[in-house]
């Protein structure tokens, strides 16, 4: 014997008991028929048709593959036994019942032939080990039955969920050709449940980041893998319970969300936030990404409009923050702070003061040196308005 390896139980058994019990197996297998709609609810129903012959056939190969054991080193199932537990595994996962029904079946089974093994052995001539490697003999080639049965099971619902992914993530992309309108996408989304509704965002979210993004957002938004990101499709019912829900399953993803869009239309909604990404409307990289709440593209679109000509804003901000120029680059930074403040409060000097979180004196001080230095620039709302424009965008 190879060192490590237990002997099995039912190498103690006699060999006698295999042989002499073969000839009662069709008693014990209606015996347990009889047994186990009464032991297990989920099954107290009448065993016939297809599903009664796969019980009386499992009871029949265990009984038949167990009276084969006793005195022998054998595995507890051959691969054909292997290939009838795993069936029978997947079985329950088509039938829609839990696994530990399944496996308390085989326990109420187990009972009954130990029970019934017992009582048709000569007990006259059994030594008692012999009764307690019987009992042992059953229960561990029940374990190893019941093993070779789960893994059924999750092998079902594991290929099960990867289809209904797959499913979801054919409808995902559907939805994002334009397809919304034709009855295939009716037809896929009932067969994966999903209710189509009138109105949706689509979000990105980059790889790193979306480990538990599926069990976050819930079954009612469809995720799939596009590129270098991970795009989600959430129906969208203002005014914001659904934000509040979608915020926080993304919160610290970096994530971006396109605005509303009717679902024939979801495409738009993807496109503004890949802009939205591609001219750097979010840092990805800033130092609290980890913990920031996604960008809803919805609430830049300013933004996204100045940067997606980055060359002519690179030429405008050079032209009209000019006056700048004549200042050290420390002072810059703030008069340009300064700047922005000043023309999206429009001239107010005490909110200009709380947002730069200085001395309204101060900000009197830096208004005058801008006046100075932009003269009658700042009384143009043309220049104005393209002094904002390219401020917001970032240019300093």
């Amino acid at each position: 014997m190879e060192e490590g390896v237990t002997d099995p139980p039912w190498l103690s058994l006699p060999a006698e008991v295999g042989s002499s019990i073969r000839p009662l197996i069709s008693d014990i297998v209606e015996l347990i028929i009889a047994t186990i709609p009464r032991d297990v609810p989920v099954y107290a129903m009448p065993l016939e048709g297809r599903f009664g012959q796969g019980v009386r056939r499992g009871v029949s190969v265990a009984l038949h593959r167990f009276l084969d054991l006793p005195g022998t080193r054998l595995p507890a199932l051959s691969e054909e036994d292997i290939w009838v537990y795993e069936r029978l595994g997947r079985g329950e996962v088509r039938s829609g019942r839990s696994l530990e029904s399944l496996l308390a079946a085989y326990r109420a089974g187990a009972r009954v032939t130990f029970r019934a093994i017992s009582q048709a052995l000569p007990l006259d001539r059994i030594e008692p080990e012999v009764l307690l490697a019987l009992g042992e003999s059953i229960f561990a080639y029940i374990d190893e039955l019941s093993a070779v049965t789960a893994q059924g099971y999750a092998s079902e619902q594991s290929e099960r969920a990867g289809e209904y992914q797959r499913l979801r993530s054919e409808l995902l992309d559907m939805i994002l050709r334009g397809d919304a309108s034709e009855t295939g996408v009716a037809r896929s989304a009932a067969a994966v449940g999903w209710v189509l509704p009138e109105v949706v965002v689509v979000a990105t979210v980059p790889f790193p980041h979306v480990e538990g993004l599926r069990s976050a957002l819930g079954p009612d938004v469809l995720v799939a893998e596009r590129g270098t990101d991970v795009v989600v499709v959430q129906p969208f019912t203002p005014p914001k319970p659904r934000r509040r829900d979608l915020d926080r399953a993304l919160t610290g993803r970096r994530a971006i969300v396109g605005p509303p869009r009717p679902l024939v239309k979801a495409a738009e909604s993807l496109h503004l936030a890949l802009a939205a990404g591609a001219h750097g409307l979010v840092d990805r990289d800033a130092p609290d990404a980890d913990t920031a709440a996604p960008v809803w593209v919805c609430e830049h679109l300013a933004e996204l409009v100045v940067r997606a000509e980055p060359l002519a804003l690179a030429d405008l901000a050079a032209r009209v923050l000019a006056p700048l120029e004549q200042v050290r680059p420390s002072s810059r930074e703030r008069l340009a702070e300064t700047l922005l403040a000043w023309l999206r409060h429009h001239g107010q000097r005490g909110p200009i003061a709380d947002e730069l979180f200085v001395h309204p004196q101060t900000v009197g001080y830096r208004v005058a040196q801008l006046k100075e230095l932009f003269g009658a620039a700042l009384d143009d709302p043309e220049w104005r308005f393209e002094l904002e424009l390219v401020l917001r965008a970032g240019h300093r």
